[in-house]
């Protein structure tokens, strides 16, 4: 990606998903709490002759428990539902240099009764991995997101959950997921804790 890059959004959608962390004293397992459903919208401009889209599967949202803590932080785990991207374009239609991918950010974690009580999106991270078969090699995922409790960025800002870096070079399907992560201080105060991901497909021209 470089300055002089221009923008192409296919489908800008926001994936509401849902996550929930019960942060409980002690080194105790989260409670159970109710499942939160979340909204899917997708705007799909009309390319003519196929079209790029993005899906999210069905799901409730995503309940984090509590997983691998240790002395030195809190973590609480699970999974992303299934986003599918769908490339319907006849590679030949796309023109040279244009490459799409989709990219995730996470909001602050608020506490379901004081919102005062804040976790920060740099605490959860994510691990992308491709469900799909790429025929040739140019779909694949991103790279591991770290906490800011390693000294990583977390999901703070845009990070990339899946791309490719030739859009004309194959078209069909492709299904990816992230385990995520959150991680944070040992001392992290006690509460049911909520946030949203928000998911964008764009494709981009050099």
């Amino acid at each position: 990606m470089n300055a002089r890059a221009t923008t192409q959004w296919f489908a800008g959608a926001t994936m509401g998903v849902l996550l929930v962390a019960t942060v409980g004293a002690g080194t105790a397992a989260a409670e159970d709490v109710d499942d939160q459903g979340i909204d899917v919208s997708v705007d799909i401009t009309d390319q003519g002759g196929g079209e790029l889209s993005m899906t999210v599967a069905a799901n409730e949202g995503v309940d984090l428990v509590e997983e691998g803590s240790d002395e030195s932080a809190r973590q609480f785990v699970g999974t992303t539902p299934t986003v599918t991207v769908t490339d319907t374009r006849d590679p030949a239609d796309v023109p040279e240099g244009h490459y799409w991918a989709v990219l995730g950010q996470a909001g602050e974690f608020v506490d379901a009764t004081d919102g005062t009580k804040t976790i920060g999106a740099e605490y959860l991270g994510w691990t992308p991995t491709l469900l799909s078969e790429s025929s040739t090699g140019l779909v694949s995922e991103g790279e591991p997101v770290d906490s800011a409790v390693d000294a990583g960025p977390g999901l703070a800002g845009q990070e990339l959950l899946v791309s490719t870096w030739e859009s004309g070079a194959e078209s069909g399907t492709w299904d990816v997921a992230a385990d995520l992560a959150l991680r944070t201080p040992a001392d992290v105060e006690a509460g049911s804790y909520s946030s949203t991901i928000t998911l964008t497909l764009m494709e981009q021209s050099f």
